[in-house]
């Protein structure tokens, strides 16, 4: 029997704090989104609570990795946030009270 391929994640969170998004890369979604809501790392520990807003699976590690380079610049940051404005409107008004 032919083992299943390990997948790979590009995950975008919320920042209910600063209303900024973090955009990483991961094999194990589950326990990275763990990792973050523990403050275990230190480019969101002090900006919880984050929710997650989008993620995306990946069987090539390196479509995974182009994705989140592409997510990451000017061009994808601004395309990603205009593809959730409803989503994002509705958390920054949701975090303000």
């Amino acid at each position: 029997m032919e083992e299943t391929p390990r997948g790979f994640y590009v995950y975008i969170l919320f920042s209910i704090k600063d209303h900024k998004l973090y955009i990483g890369f991961t094999t194990n979604l589950k326990r990275r989104l763990q990792q973050h809501a523990r403050g275990d790392t230190l480019s969101t520990q002090h900006r919880r609570p984050l929710k997650l807003v989008h993620y995306e699976y990946f069987i090539n590690k390196g479509d995974a990795e182009a994705r989140e380079k592409f997510l990451k610049s000017g061009y994808g940051r601004r395309q990603f946030k205009q593809f959730l404005k409803r989503t994002l409107n509705i958390l920054q008004h949701i975090s303000k009270d």
